[in-house]
């Protein structure tokens, strides 16, 4: 029964092909909410990742009311048991900061088809860092930020910080149960104006990015990540 049930949840994914600006093919999953106008999140791997990354999370929130766009980005590989289609069709792995384009990509996807709906970024390890950078660049078009395993890991010192001192959104940062990676999330959280943040570090134990939710790699803890998360997340569904 439970493999049916997670068959029919992957049967909903439908495959998105974007192009970036600067003509890079960006391949991606979506996976679509049932009702209307569901609230959008636009999801980004960590470093030698992919899009599979989010497969295990997104019939989950999915089933909380949000759809789910989750791209290849340029900067990425087979971790989490995908192929990453963007990087294979390139011919290569970028740095981090070049895979902001792929961001880019898909902030504009997802402008397109929100329907006014809130349209929200998520970022794992580098892309945490990332959508700050892209939240600052586009307020008018971004309403909530999720960030896992942030840090300063882009080409420019404090690029984050400064990108998080512009922000006047809600923001959820996320971390590892390890004092380097408190560290630097209470370092961003910090920086981000105004009261409509959170900062959440797990009693039950965490880990790197997106990891933290996934039962498989952290057992002890994902569940709750994910309440965590979810609390996070009520306050974009439609009538909150």
């Amino acid at each position: 029964m439970i493999a049916l049930l997670l068959l029919a949840h992957a049967a909903i994914a439908e495959p998105v092909m974007l192009r970036a600006a600067d003509g890079v093919k960006v391949y991606g999953q979506y996976w679509p909410a049932p009702a209307a106008r569901a609230p959008l999140i636009l999801a980004f791997h960590q470093a030698g990742s992919s899009q599979a990354e989010y497969a295990p999370l997104a019939p989950r929130l999915n089933r909380a009311g949000f759809s789910v766009l989750a791209i290849d980005q340029r900067s990425g590989g087979g971790e989490f048991g995908g192929k990453n289609r963007t990087v294979s069709t390139l011919g290569r792995s970028t740095s981090y900061d070049a895979a902001l384009a792929d961001l880019e990509a898909a902030l504009a996807w997802g402008h397109a088809h929100a329907d006014r709906a809130p349209l929200l970024v998520w970022g794992s390890s580098y892309s945490a860092a990332l959508v700050f950078v892209l939240a600052s660049r586009h307020p008018a078009q971004v309403q909530g930020l999720l960030a896992f395993s942030p840090g300063e890991y882009l080409g420019k010192p404090d690029a984050v910080g400064r990108a998080a001192r512009t922000l006047r959104l809600p923001v959820f940062i996320d971390q590892a149960s390890d004092d380097g990676e408190i560290a630097a999330s209470r370092a961003i959280f910090d920086a981000v104006p105004g009261g409509a943040k959170t900062l959440f570090v797990p009693a039950s134990g965490g880990v790197h990015g997106t990891a933290t939710l996934h039962e498989d790699r952290n057992a002890s803890g994902a569940e709750e990540n994910w309440r965590a998360v979810m609390a996070f997340l009520a306050r974009f569904k439609a009538g909150q």
